[in-house]
Formats: C-alpha cells, sequence, structure tokens
C-alpha cells in the first residue's frame, strides 16, 4: 500500500475544514480512499488479458531415406570405360576401308575393249545357234577344236560369210564359203544349218562394225586362234586390237564392201559387195 505524504494530508484537511467537512476527523482514515483506487488499478492489471502464447516450433524434417546401393550390374556398367566419340566415326568407315582393302589386293578382270569388246556383246545374237561358249548347238558349227583355222585361214573369207549368208550365197551359185582344201573336205552352202545374212545388205541387224567384232571375239575370244602366234599375230593387230584403223574407220561410217579401197584397208583380200568362193591358205 502507498503511504501518502504528509504534506498531502495537511492540505487535504485544510480543504476541508474551509468547505465545512470537517479536518481532523478524516485524518484517520486516509487510508480507505486511496484503496479503491489501489484496487482499481489493481483490476485492469489483473484484469488484463494474458498475453498469447508463443507459435510452436514447425517438426524437424524427415531425414531423407539412404540411397539404394547399385546392383553389381549396374555398378558394373558405370565402372566400364567409355568408348570416345571418335573411335564411333573411325569404327562407321570400317566397311568402306573393308571394300577398298579387297578391290586394292583383288586382282581385276581384265575388261576387253575395242572391237573384241563389241563383239562380245553382240554375239548375243548367235548364241542361240552357236551356243554361249561357241561350241555350236545342232546344226550349227562351233568354233573350237581348230574348225576356224581349218574353215576359215583368212578372217576376209569368215566376214564375207556373217555377212551375207547362205541365202546370199546361194542365189549368187557359190557353193564353197571357206577353205576349198579344208582337211575332210570344204563346207558347202546348204548342206548344214542354214546361216542368216547379218549385214546391212540382207537384213542389217548388225553394223559393219558389229560384224568385225562378232568375227574377232568367235576368232580369238570363244575359238582357239592364237592371237600371239607367228601365222596369226599381224592379223589380230591389225583387225582385232584396241588400236585397229580397220574398226575404227569400220566404227565412223565406213563399209566392208569398201575397205580394201582405203588405206586402212590397203593390202587386205577384197570383201566386195557380193559373196564370192573362199580362198586357201
Amino acid at each position: 500500500m502507498t503511504e501518502i505524504p504528509e504534506h498531502l494530508l495537511k492540505r487535504s484537511r485544510e480543504r476541508r475544514a474551509a468547505l465545512g467537512l470537517g479536518g481532523d476527523d478524516a485524518d484517520a482514515t486516509p487510508a480507505p480512499a486511496a484503496t479503491p483506487a489501489t484496487t482499481a488499478a489493481a483490476a485492469p492489471a489483473a484484469a488484463a488479458p494474458a498475453a498469447p502464447a508463443g507459435r510452436a516450433a514447425a517438426p524437424a524434417a524427415p531425414a531423407a531415406p539412404k540411397p539404394k546401393p547399385d546392383s553389381p550390374v549396374v555398378a558394373a556398367y558405370k565402372r566400364r570405360r567409355r568408348v570416345p566419340f571418335w573411335a564411333m566415326a573411325a569404327l562407321s568407315f570400317l566397311p568402306i576401308w573393308g571394300f577398298m582393302y579387297a578391290r586394292a589386293v583383288t586382282a581385276q578382270p581384265v575388261e576387253a575393249a575395242g572391237p573384241m569388246a563389241v563383239g562380245e556383246v553382240a554375239y548375243a545374237k548367235c548364241a542361240s545357234c552357236h551356243g554361249g561358249s561357241g561350241d555350236g548347238l545342232g546344226s550349227a558349227p562351233g568354233f573350237t577344236n581348230g574348225a576356224i583355222e581349218a574353215t576359215f585361214p583368212h578372217i576376209e573369207d569368215m566376214l564375207r560369210w556373217v555377212y551375207f549368208g547362205t541365202g546370199a550365197y546361194n542365189a549368187a551359185g557359190i557353193e564353197i564359203y571357206g577353205n576349198p582344201e579344208r582337211d575332210g573336205g570344204p563346207h558347202i552352202t546348204g548342206s548344214g544349218g542354214i546361216m542368216p545374212g547379218w549385214g546391212s545388205a540382207v537384213n542389217g541387224e548388225l553394223t559393219d562394225a558389229e560384224i568385225l567384232g562378232v568375227v574377232c571375239h568367235e576368232r580369238y575370244g570363244l575359238g582357239d586362234v592364237d592371237p600371239n602366234s607367228e601365222e596369226y599375230a599381224d592379223e589380230f593387230e591389225r583387225w582385232c586390237s584396241e588400236d585397229s584403223e580397220i574398226f575404227a574407220e569400220l566404227d565412223h561410217g565406213g563399209t566392208l564392201a569398201e575397205l580394201h579401197e582405203t588405206a586402212a584397208g590397203e593390202g587386205i583380200m577384197p570383201i566386195g559387195d557380193t559373196p564370192v568362193a573362199g580362198s586357201a591358205p
């Protein structure tokens, strides 16, 4: 309880005396007047609401579970060394390198050129009778076992026969189309199979250059004639080699009938524009 200062009490008594309320009687009970004030002062304090309680702390986050260990397969994969990126590019070229290497170490077949190459293609028209390998089918003669050398010792006689064929020889009254002194007897027109004429004067299925190519292919490709022999080396070089001037002339529009009149055909037997009998060696 608060004690009231004396000077305040004195002043209070004097004020009460001036108002006729008496001063001395009130001296004995100054404290009760202060009691309500004290009570009133204390009441608000008592009535004051309690301070709000502080918020509760948030619960701690649960600890993260430990990662599951890798299986042996996954662990081995992670430990494996990676292939460098440049190695993949190099591996993609391996098939090409392999092909190029195989081409380099493998001997390439020699491709025919000039009249031999042309004749190999054009011979497809003759294969149905003489066979793909020149062995002969049925009544059509073959080119092997020395047959060409025996029948046509000169390439001009063979060219003429292929150009005109059986019909033109019969029409001209020519009975022997090859070597008249042939061992075993000469070939007589009309005694065997019918030889079609392939030249422009008959049916024109082959050009003059193609006829020369076919004859070269039959003599030196399918037949037994040796292009390196002393007897036939000059013939092959002049008529059937890649550098043949005769083939070049025919390939540029020249004709077999007029071939003997040109510089490339000088010194050869005239083939002419009509069939003639074959010649002996």
